[in-house]
This record gives structure tokens, C-alpha cells and sequence, in this order.
């Protein structure tokens, strides 16, 4: 089904791929820095590369897109560091918050902002329900060659030959400013697809298949997917993007399809044939990494709580359902803390699994093919009028009216079937959220614990498992019971799409190249600034603020979703959610390490500003003279394993800044955005690799840390003042010339107004 390369391989003539220890009997000369050049994603890179130097990446990307949740906070940024108008297309969809019952006035509010600095800069500003954030940019953004730079994790439209990137909003600022984004060149691993999916099969099982084959392992960790082979050809454009919109939860960096007379078809049913040019490989090239992907050999999946990576074949889970569920309950406690039981085995009705609720929505479900697919399955059944429930959210509006146009809307309703206007609420926690202790499966994109309405501190818990819009509709027609599409014999009726322009021609806003700068940016009363933040001290004083085990611990855990959305254009109000479902105890332990920094700040010592810390400092300055209360800034930190799987959120690094945090540690940062995130609110994202039991209200004690970045010394000694001064050894991997001055300056807004 799925197989991975040990090695990097050479794929020739886009179609037989050779291992590299195979090459030189094949006849094939080039070495494999040479044939790299060949994959279309070295392409892309080269073109959109400022600084000369292919292996130190200075990108300047053609187009921008952020949602409701992340523009308000990156227009902030932008604007207290200098911003006069926007340089590039840069859109501004209204899909996350667009709930307005929720939070007073305050989502609206943002809305109106986005619109007034859509006029003010000259931006693109899509109401709400219009449209969620991908879809639209599949549909009006995407052209083949390009780059597109998001806010929002998944960010993905490498099937229309667009090579995008999810990443936190420090990164779209710096692109508002005529800044670049810098990266070393990522690695390339080729996907070969091979054959053609099973009749019922949906793109989610397969995008499951390879998530599960490649998460754990890091086999394609902060490189890019490049997809290849002639399974390709066997794939709709909407089966390529429910693939590619989900290589988002293997922690790759990017992806790029190569494109065919498919891919021309969708760019002129969507009336911009001039985006569409071929893509492929170089007769020669050479990748990374391989992952085979047998489309034939994929059956439908489920990923079960609580990560898109806990993935069964639905057949496997049914046919071993006490044990398999015992497990993952087992696993799912380790994960999840506070007054919580978390039992899905009481799931088990007749010796089949019943389930509360079935949803398929956003940029992964919510596509046109996967709707019509399900409507077929449904459509002369009704789901029932127990616990379950299905509702459907179209992925844009055009879609919605095409389904409305030929029946389709019709023909769910009659089953029982909710329809909704586009929505990315399901996908975050902010939608159709369960009841306690329900399970729900979802054509959606993650299944991260604390997501989906959970409040283990307030006992209330609930569950997702993703599955395929195909095999959830089947499990609808069994009214709750967990049923594999493949299980039907259903005839599939794949209507024609027609895409309907005049819907966005007549409602969104597009500004792109009128700013107008007369334009008052209007401002609800939730929306703040960001507070001053102080730069980088000579010596550090870090607190442990929370300690966090877990082998991984994602964006949702270190900022909630859900309700804390509405808080998110209030730096000061979203802190107070900061960990607050993994730690509670977070908050209140930062503030007070921030009430004392803020004192020293005023009076020049640490003693003086809090006497407790005299032991602390005269423990330091019996090793370190010069060590002064006017030299050591004093800050929080918090330990965790593997922090920042997931969302782009740039929240769950910026809401640890302004309670007064000055460095993560960790064992590794699971994505390159969480630890750009780090970095862009000033933050230290040290390494360490050795073994050491830290404890919360640990002292750890970092000499000449300024001196240390501007050196760029390649090891840190830290030491635990607490604890007989042990000595450590801290990492900051590799870091720019820029990355290092915005740490030393405080944050990135310090650096541009410097």
C-alpha cells in the first residue's frame, strides 16, 4: 500500500525510479546534487529565491491569504513596524470566526477591520460564508509556478502546481514589509503514485495512509511532497487536493503536483485558463526520499484519536474493536490530564461501534466531488432519529449553489442531512462541537485532543476520528454505525461542475492595487495592540513555568481553539487561555515572574524587585561576579518535549511573550512554523539534548546570552541555580543574521522599528 525508500532514488522519465545505489548500473551519470535541480520544486524555489545562494533561501512569495482568526493580529504587527500598503495580492477571508453570536461584537468587529484595511492597503476582503480559505484561494489565487504564503497551517495547493506554505504571522508581516522568507533549501521526497483507487476509496483514506506511514518517523519533516508517477492521471483535481490540502499533518514544509490536461481542464472551468502550464520533472531527477503509494492497495481509513497519524483501516478496527479501542484509550489518558475519563469502548452497541455524529466540511471535506460522492450513498436512505447526526458544509459558495443547482442539496436534506453555508468551524472546535463523551468522525483536517469543545479541566471530553466523506455517508446510511463506503455497491453519478463567477464578482471586495490610504481602519473595542516588549538582556534568568512530557504537544494544547478564536485580535485577553487545558497553572505562575521582571525593570535589581530571589542571585554571583539585577532580565519558560505540532498560530508562541516568556526548551520543535513563531516574538527556541528532570519554579541561569547569539556560538551553557548550579548544554540550531538581531531586539516588531 505504502512503502518508503531507505534512500534517496533518481525518478527518470517521470515514471521508473531508480535508488541511487542502483544508479550507476542504470547508466545514470548525474550526481544527485546536480539532478535535485531537475524536481519542479527546485524550480519554483530558484525562481521565487532572492539571495543568490540556492542552499540559504531568501523568498519573496507572489501572494498572500489569511482568515479572520490571524489577519487582524499580522495587520497589527505590520502596521507598528511601518506598513504603508500591501505589495502583493494579499487576501483576507472571513471563514473561522464568522460565528457572530459568539463573543458580542467581536467577531464582526474584525470582519469590519479586515474590510476597512482591505480598502486602506489595498487588499482582498471575502465576507463571511463566501467562501473557506482554501477553496477560495484554489479557486481565484492558484496559478502553476507561483508561491502563496499563508497563515493558516494548511496552506497547501501544490495539485494546482502552486507551491505553498502554512506559517505564523510574523512571516506574512515581514512579507507586508518587502522583507523575505528564509529558510535553508529543503529536501525533496518524491510521492510516486501507482495505480487507481477502489471503487468508495476517498482522497482523506489516502491522505491517512500516508500520514500514518511517514508522521512518527520525520521521513518527510520540513521538506516538500512532491507528487509524481501515473497514478496522478487516475486522480481528479478534487482528489488531488483532499490528498494534498492534508500533507499538512506529516510535517512537510510544502507540495507540488505535477500537472496535466486535468489540471488545464479545472483552471478553464474556473475561467483563468492563462494560470495552467505544464509541470514536471527533468528527464533525470533526483529526490530525497521516496514514498510509494500503491492507489489500489488503499482501503478506507480511519485516524483515530488523538492525531491524524493514529490511523486503521476500517475493516482492522472492526474486525478487532475492543482491543483496538482499548488501546487508543490507553493512549489517550497519557495524553490528556485534569478530571477527565476518556472511554470509547462503551461505544460498542451489538458488537459494532456506534457514532454520535458525522460531519464533512472545509477545505478537506467540503469539495464538491466529495459531497456528490456522498449524496450518491445517501441519497434514498434517512439517518436515523437517534444520537447521530450529519451535517455538510460545502467548501465555498460557488460549490454550494452547483449542488443547490442540480439536486444534490435536495436529496441530503431529505435523509435527515444538515447543510451549511462554508465554515472552517468544524475543523477547530467552533462548529457542530459534540455532546460530553461523544464521538464524532469527521471528513475534516485534525483530531488533536482539547480541539473539539473538550474542557478536561471542566470534565467534559469529547472525540474525533477523521475518516472519508465516502465512508462517513455509508456509516449515515446504518444510521451511526461505522461502515466502510466499500461495504455499498453504489453508483456514482459524478455530475459536472460549473463554477458560477459571478458569485464573487458581485460580493468580494478587491482592492489589490487601489489602496486607500485615506481610509479609516475601523477598530472594535476587543481589537489591542501589542504590548512593548523589552530586548534581549545581557545574562537571563528563566523561571520553569510548565513542565509538559508528553512525546508531543501540539499548537491546541499550547493555545486553545474553539471560543479563545474570538480573543485572538486581544493579545492581553488570549494569554489568559495560554496551556489552560494542559496546564492551568501556566498563567498564574508566568504573571508573577512577570510582575517581578517589570520591577526590576524599574528599580535596576532582582533582590530589591523580589526578596526571595536573594538566595538565586547570590548563588549565581558566587560563580558569576559581574551578574547584576540591571544586566539579567528575568523571564518564564516552559519545557516540552516536542512543542508546536500542528496549526500555524503564531498565538502559541506570542500569548507565552506577553505574559513575559524569553525562551521554549525542548527536545525538538515538531514544525520549523512553531519555531519561526519562537523567534519572531523574540523568543529563545533552545535545544537540549541531554536527559535532565526540569521542575516547575526550576531556576535556570543563561551568562552572556546576548554575546552567545551575537557570536553565534554553537553551544550555550546554562546552569540550574536550584539545583547545586548543573550545568547544561543549550542549542539554537541554525538561525539568520535577521533571526538573531529580532531575538536580540525583543520581538519583530522591535527590529523594524529599529
Amino acid at each position: 500500500m505504502v512503502k518508503l525508500y531507505e534512500s534517496g532514488a533518481y525518478l527518470v522519465d517521470g515514471a521508473k525510479l531508480i535508488p541511487a545505489a542502483e544508479a550507476a548500473a542504470a547508466g545514470i551519470t548525474a550526481a544527485p546534487e546536480e539532478a535535485a535541480k531537475a524536481t519542479m520544486a527546485y524550480g519554483i524555489l530558484e525562481k521565487h529565491n532572492t539571495s543568490g545562494d540556492m542552499s540559504a533561501l531568501k523568498i519573496k512569495f507572489d501572494k498572500m491569504t489569511s482568515h479572520d482568526i490571524t489577519f487582524v493580529g499580522i495587520i497589527q504587527t505590520a502596521r507598528a513596524s511601518g506598513l504603508k500598503e500591501f505589495p502583493i495580492p494579499y487576501v483576507l477571508t472571513n471563514c473561522h470566526n464568522s460565528l457572530c453570536a459568539v463573543g458580542g461584537t467581536i467577531n464582526e468587529d474584525d470582519h469590519m477591520f479586515g474590510l476597512s484595511c482591505a480598502k486602506k492597503y489595498g487588499g482582498i476582503y471575502v465576507p463571511p460564508h463566501q467562501a473557506v480559505i482554501h477553496q477560495f484561494a484554489r479557486e481565484e489565487l492558484a496559478e502553476c509556478g507561483a508561491m502563496i504564503l499563508g497563515s493558516d497551517s494548511h496552506t497547501r495547493y501544490g495539485a494546482l502546481g502552486t507551491m505553498a506554505i502554512g506559517e505564523g504571522g510574523g512571516e506574512l508581516a515581514k512579507q507586508l514589509l518587502g522583507k523575505t522568507y528564509d529558510v535553508k533549501r529543503p529536501g525533496v521526497v518524491a510521492i510516486y503514485l501507482d495505480g487507481e483507487p477502489a471503487k468508495g476509496v476517498g482522497p482523506q483514506d489516502v491522505a491517512l495512509a500516508l500520514i500514518g506511514a511517514t508522521f512518527a518517523n520525520g521521513y518527510v519533516k520540513n521538506k516538500v511532497m512532491e507528487f509524481v508517477g501515473p497514478g496522478v492521471s487516475k486522480l481528479s483535481s478534487d482528489y488531488r487536493f483532499g490528498i494534498d490540502v492534508m500533507t499538512t499533518e506529516t510535517t512537510c514544509l510544502s507540495s507540488i503536483w505535477q500537472t496535466d490536461e486535468e489540471t488545464r481542464r479545472w483552471y478553464e472551468v474556473h475561467y483563468r485558463p492563462e494560470a495552467y502550464k505544464e509541470m514536471k520533472p527533468g528527464a533525470v531527477a533526483y529526490y530525497d526520499g521516496v514514498v510509494y503509494v500503491d492507489l489500489s492497495g488503499i482501503r478506507p481509513m480511519i485516524a483515530m484519536p488523538f492525531h491524524p497519524s493514529n490511523v486503521y483501516t476500517i475493516e482492522e478496527l472492526n474486525a478487532n474493536l475492543a482491543d483496538i479501542l482499548h488501546d487508543v484509550e490507553e493512549k489517550g489518558k497519557k495524553q490528556l490530564t485534569g478530571n477527565v475519563e476518556f472511554k470509547l469502548t462503551d461505544k460498542i452497541r451489538n458488537g459494532r461501534l456506534y457514532v454520535d455524529q458525522g460531519i464533512i466540511a472545509g477545505c478537506a471535506g467540503g469539495g464538491y466531488e466529495n459531497i456528490c460522492d456522498a449524496t450518491d450513498i445517501l441519497r434514498g436512505h434517512f439517518i436515523g432519529s437517534d444520537e447521530f447526526t450529519l451535517s455538510v458544509y460545502p467548501a465555498s459558495t460557488p460549490i454550494f449553489m452547483q449542488l443547490a443547482k442540480n439536486g444534490m442539496v435536495a436529496d441530503l436534506l431529505e435523509t435527515g442531512t444538515i447543510v451549511k453555508t462554508a465554515f472552517c468551524g468544524p475543523c477547530f472546535g467552533a462548529g457542530d462541537t459534540p455532546a460530553n463523551n461523544a464521538f464524532s468522525i469527521r471528513h475534516s483536517t485534525r483530531n488533536f485532543p482539547n480541539r473539539e469543545g473538550s474542557k478536561i479541566q471542566s470534565g467534559q471530553i469529547s472525540s474525533v476520528a477523521l475518516m472519508d466523506a465516502r465512508s462517513i455517508a455509508a456509516t449515515a446510511v446504518n444510521q451511526g454505525y461505522l461502515t466502510p463506503a466499500t461495504d455499498l455497491d453504489v453508483e456514482f453519478t459524478g455530475p459536472a461542475y460549473f463554477f458560477d463567477k459571478k458569485i464573487y464578482d458581485n460580493r468580494v471586495y478587491n482592492g489589490w492595487g487601489k489602496p486607500q490610504p485615506e481610509e479609516e481602519i475601523k477598530f472594535g473595542p476587543n481589537i489591542k495592540d501589542w504590548p512593548e516588549m523589552i530586548a534581549l538582556t545581557d545574562n537571563l534568568l528563566l523561571k520553569v513555568a510548565s513542565v509538559i512530557t508528553d512525546p508531543v504537544t501540539t499548537t491546541d494544547e499550547l493555545i486553545p481553539s474553539g471560543e479563545t478564536s474570538s480573543y485572538r485580535s486581544n493579545p492581553i485577553g488570549l494569554a489568559e487561555f495560554t496551556l489552560s487545558r494542559k496546564d492551568p497553572e501556566y498563567v498564574g505562575r508566568a504573571k508573577a515572574v512577570q510582575v517581578v521582571e517589570r520591577k526590576r525593570e524599574e528599580v535596576g535589581c532582582l533582590c530589591k524587585a523580589d526578596e526571595a530571589l536573594k538566595p538565586v542571585m547570590e548563588a549565581i554571583k558566587a560563580k558569576f561576579p559581574e551578574t547584576t539585577g540591571a544586566n539579567t532580565g528575568y523571564g518564564s519558560t516552559i519545557y516540552a518535549v516536542k512543542p508546536g505540532d500542528g496549526s500555524a498560530r503564531e498565538q502559541a508562541a506570542s500569548c507565552q511573550k506577553v505574559l513575559g516568556g524569553w525562551a521554549n526548551i525542548a527536545k525538538e520543535y515538531a514544525t520549523k512554523r512553531y519555531r519561526s513563531n519562537l523567534i519572531n516574538w523574540g523568543m529563545l527556541p533552545f535545544v537540549i539534548a541531554e536527559d535532565f528532570a526540569f521542575d516547575n519554579d526550576d531556576y535556570i541561569f543563561i551568562p552572556d546570552v546576548l554575546g552567545a547569539i551575537r557570536e553565534k556560538r554553537e553551544e550555550i551553557k546554562a546552569y540550574v541555580v536550584n539545583k547545586d548550579m548543573k550545568e547544561l548544554t543549550l542549542t539554537l540550531g541554525d538561525l539568520t543574521d535577521d533571526e538573531r538581531d529580532i531575538i536580540e531586539k525583543g520581538c519583530l516588531i522591535n527590529y523594524y522599528r529599529a
